[in-house]
């Protein structure tokens, strides 16, 4: 299974759980459509995100490790961001959520 995969990123993009930027050669050229995308979908794993942080010692560690670096909505965004990830592999591959894969 790959992470990455190309197909992954277009769902998470269509889930709301990454910036809508164009850039070319580190110069912004235009603003996004950040609109774009299911916001229910979006509102449902920021939801996740909330439950898997208070729940899961992995998610918790990961969400607090992000903190400390930043803002702690921008934390709640990365871990929603993983799990819309691993929900696509799960609907994908029909394969049980397994969270040491996601955030070990």
């Amino acid at each position: 299974m790959s992470i990455g995969s190309p197909r992954c990123g277009k769902f998470a993009s269509y889930a709301r759980m990454v910036d809508s930027r164009r850039e070319s050669n580190g110069k912004s050229k235009g603003v996004g459509n950040r609109k774009c995308g299911n916001k229910h979908l979006s509102w449902a794993f920021i939801e996740a995100a909330h439950c898997a942080v208070r729940y899961d010692p992995s998610v918790r560690r990961f969400y607090q490790r992000k903190c400390a670096k930043g803002l702690s909505v921008v934390a709640i965004k990365a871990v929603a961001h993983k799990l819309a990830r691993a929900c696509y592999h799960i609907m994908r591959e029909g394969v049980p959520y397994d969270g040491t894969r996601a955030f070990a």
